[in-house]
């Protein structure tokens, strides 16, 4: 009797495991209240599931459920060092605007990307900044400066853009408020606000935006008109906008009219 309860609980974890890799496979994103409620589990226990899949390697917790581990180059995105020649001299007009915005003491965080790394090239006349960041690259680069506080979450290193991901990351996040956030960003719409190829990250930026006190979108005005396969978050959340002089003339008026802020680099 004990031996068949043993197999039959056995069996229902693998019958979980196997349809949450199955709901990865199909959807890239599955979330951990459709698993409690289709297996009448607890949360706890599809957590532990998704734990156990992540250790394998079969996911990437996030929050609420977890999404696909598998090859960033679906995506069809750029790495930082491709990315690094585009639009070189609005980026730099981009950064040295956005470091502009910062005051002495401030507590930021700043997003991977090659415009976030002119943010932080132009750091050079602060000297008490308290920086968070999730991309690699960008904390090898503040260090550089040897004498701001700079704190980087653990996570899961995308090989492409250099930035931690993943439930751990998130759950980091949580733990802080912050004056302002530098955020990145690789596709703009006005209808679908701000998104990016990697789901990975924009689960990351949500969590960014939720602790900051202030929203600045670092982009230049390739990025207008388009979207990205992951949803980051609506113009409504972000407050203000530094871009360069292509940005087209109708967002630019729309933004205004809806009190953002925008700076033309």
């Amino acid at each position: 009797m004990k031996n068949d309860l043993v197999m039959k609980e056995g069996k229902s974890v693998l019958e979980r495991r196997l349809a949450i890799v199955d709901g990865i496979s199909q959807n890239s994103l599955v979330k951990i209240k459709d698993f409690v409620e289709r297996f009448d589990v607890s949360e706890v226990t599809i957590r532990k599931d998704l734990i156990y899949l992540e250790e394998k390697g079969q996911l990437i917790r996030v929050r609420g459920g977890a999404i696909k581990n598998s090859s960033k180059s679906s995506y069809g995105y750029m790495t930082v060092n491709e990315k690094e020649g585009h639009n070189l001299l609005e980026k730099q007009r981009i950064g040295k605007a956005a470091a502009a915005l910062i005051q002495e003491g401030d507590t930021i965080i700043i997003d991977s990307g090659t415009t976030t790394m002119e943010v932080v090239r132009n750091l050079g006349g602060y000297s008490k900044l308290k920086i968070i960041t999730t991309a690699l690259n960008v904390a090898i680069a503040l260090n550089e400066f040897k004498r701001f506080d700079v704190i980087i979450p653990g996570g899961y290193l995308n090989n492409d853009t250099l930035s931690l991901t993943g439930h751990m990351a998130e759950a980091f996040l949580e733990n802080f408020y912050c004056d302002k956030l530098f955020l990145g960003v690789d596709s703009f719409s006005l209808e679908k606000g701000l998104s990016t190829p990697v789901p990975e990250e924009a689960f990351v930026n949500q969590m960014m935006i939720s602790i900051a006190k202030e929203v600045i979108a670092v982009f230049d005005s390739s990025k207008f008109h388009k979207r990205g396969f992951a949803f980051i978050a609506n113009v409504k959340e972000i407050d203000t906008i530094i871009t360069d002089d292509g940005i087209p003339h109708e967002i630019h008026r729309a933004l205004a009219e809806m009190g953002k802020k925008v700076i033309i680099a």
